[in-house]
C-alpha cells in the first residue's frame, strides 16, 4: 500500500485548477445574488455543468436539425480543513449502473478525498482523472464543441491514488497508478477476445491482465511573470490484456496572455492492442469471424485552440486538430487514416460575475483513409447556435 501511494497524483493541487475541469473564476453564487447569504466557508461548493443548443448537422448524405442537451453535470467540491479536500462530479445524462472493479458507473467523472501533507507534497484517492498532459485534455467536458477522435475514445475516469510534489510554486512533478478501465476485460472487449498483428488469418487470444493498471508521470510548469508560458507533459503505460501494453505521450504548451490565450497540444499512442477502437472499427470488414482486435496501432493527434477576448464579454474561439492513424505491421494499412477537424465559435457573455455564454459555432470534420485501404472518406459538418452555463448554486 505504502508503495502505490507513492507513486501516485493530486489534481486539486496543480496549478489553474489543473484536473480540476478549468479555472472556477470570480461568479457570484445563487445563493448570493437570490437569497444574499454571505458565504463563510469553502467546505461545500455546489456546481450545475450545462450545455445545449440547437443544431443543424449534415452526415455526407443529409441534414438533420433538431434540439439537443448535449452536457450535465453536478459538481460538488470544497475544502474541509486547510488540508484535507474531497470532490464529486457526476453526470447525469450517461448511465448510472455501477460495474467492474471501479464499482462506480461511467456517469461519475471523479469522487475523491486529497490530503496535503505539507505545503509541497499532495495525495489523493478515489476515481481520479487521468493526469495526462494538454489542456484541452484539462479543459471543462461542457466547454468542448468537439473532441478530437483520441480523447473522445480514451477512457480517463478510473479509480486510484495520485502523489504530486512541488519542489518551487511554479513547478510540479506528479505520479499516478490507476485502474486501465472501469470494467472488466470481458465486460468491456466480450468473449474469446482475439488479437490481429500482422495477418488477418492468423488472430492470437487475448487473456486479461492480472493486473490491468495505469502508470503516469506528469510534469505541470509555469514560466515567465503572470505564468505567461504553461506546459503540460505526461508519459505512460497501460496493460490491460497479458502481453500486449499501451504507451501514451502528451505534450501541451500554452500563451497565456490577459486577453488571449493559445495553445498547442500533442498525443501519441502506440498501441500493442487498440485501446481506442476506432482502428478495429474502420477495419471490421476485412477480418476474419469472431471478436477480433486490431494490433500494433500507432495514433498521432494535433491540436491547436485560440481564445480571444477581442471586446468586453466577447470572445472568439477558433480550433483545429489533425490526426494520423497506421496499423504499423500491415504494410496496406500503415497511414491508412487521417482526419481534421475545424471549428470556430462566437461566445458572448451577458451576465457580469456569472459563467454564462450564448454562442454561434461552426464545427467541421474530414476523415480521409488512403487508396489501398479501400475505405471510404467522408465529410460532416454541424452549425449550432446555443448557451453553456456553469450555474454556482453556493
Amino acid at each position: 500500500m505504502f508503495l502505490t501511494v507513492t507513486l501516485a497524483i493530486s489534481a486539486a493541487a496543480q496549478g489553474n485548477n489543473t484536473r480540476m475541469g478549468g479555472d472556477d473564476g470570480d461568479y457570484q453564487s445563487l445563493a448570493e445574488r437570490v437569497f444574499k447569504l454571505e458565504k463563510k466557508t469553502d467546505a461545500f461548493n455546489f456546481y450545475f455543468n450545462y450545455a445545449a443548443g440547437f443544431s443543424s448537422e449534415h452526415d455526407g448524405n443529409e441534414w438533420n436539425t433538431g434540439f439537443a442537451n448535449r452536457d450535465l453535470r453536478l459538481e460538488i467540491k470544497g475544502n474541509i480543513t486547510p488540508r484535507l479536500y474531497y470532490r464529486l462530479r457526476h453526470r447525469l445524462n450517461k448511465t448510472q449502473t455501477a460495474y467492474g472493479h471501479d464499482n462506480f458507473g461511467k456517469a461519475t467523472d471523479i469522487m475523491m478525498v486529497g490530503y496535503k501533507l505539507s505545503d509541497k507534497v499532495d495525495v489523493m484517492g478515489g476515481k481520479l482523472c487521468q493526469i495526462w498532459g494538454g489542456f484541452e485534455y484539462d479543459q471543462n467536458p461542457m466547454e468542448i464543441y468537439r473532441y478530437s477522435d483520441l480523447i473522445n475514445n480514451m477512457d480517463i475516469f478510473t479509480a486510484g491514488v495520485a502523489v504530486s510534489y512541488k519542489p518551487i510554486p511554479s513547478q510540479e512533478v506528479a505520479v499516478e497508478v490507476c485502474n486501465a478501465n472501469n470494467g472488466t476485460f470481458n465486460g468491456d472487449y466480450g468473449d474469446d477476445v482475439k488479437l490481429i498483428k500482422d495477418d488477418f488469418s492468423k488472430p492470437i487470444d487475448l487473456r486479461s491482465s492480472h493486473a490491468p493498471l495505469t502508470y503516469i508521470v506528469n510534469w505541470n510548469g509555469n514560466f515567465l511573470k503572470g505564468d505567461l508560458l504553461q506546459t503540460r507533459w505526461a508519459w505512460g503505460l497501460q496493460t490491460q490484456a497479458r502481453g500486449t501494453y499501451s504507451r501514451m505521450l502528451t505534450l501541451g504548451a500554452r500563451l497565456n496572455m490577459p486577453t488571449m490565450q493559445w495553445y498547442v497540444d500533442y498525443f501519441g499512442e502506440w498501441d500493442d492492442f487498440d485501446r481506442l477502437g476506432y482502428a478495429t472499427a474502420d477495419l471490421a470488414p476485412f477480418m476474419p469471424e469472431g471478436n477480433c482486435y486490431m494490433g500494433k496501432v500507432h495514433s498521432n493527434t494535433w491540436i491547436t485552440k485560440l481564445n480571444w477576448q477581442f471586446a468586453p464579454k466577447w470572445n472568439l474561439m477558433l480550433k483545429g486538430t489533425y490526426e494520423t492513424t497506421s496499423v504499423s505491421r500491415i504494410e496496406r494499412f500503415k497511414d491508412y487514416r487521417k482526419t481534421a477537424s475545424y471549428l470556430g465559435s462566437l461566445e458572448y457573455y451577458p451576465v457580469e460575475k456569472q459563467d454564462f455564454r450564448l454562442f454561434l459555432a461552426y464545427i467541421g470534420y474530414h476523415c480521409g483513409y488512403s487508396d489501398k485501404s479501400g475505405l471510404e472518406s467522408y465529410n460532416t459538418n454541424r452549425v449550432e447556435l446555443g448557451f453553456m452555463y456553469r450555474i454556482k448554486c453556493f
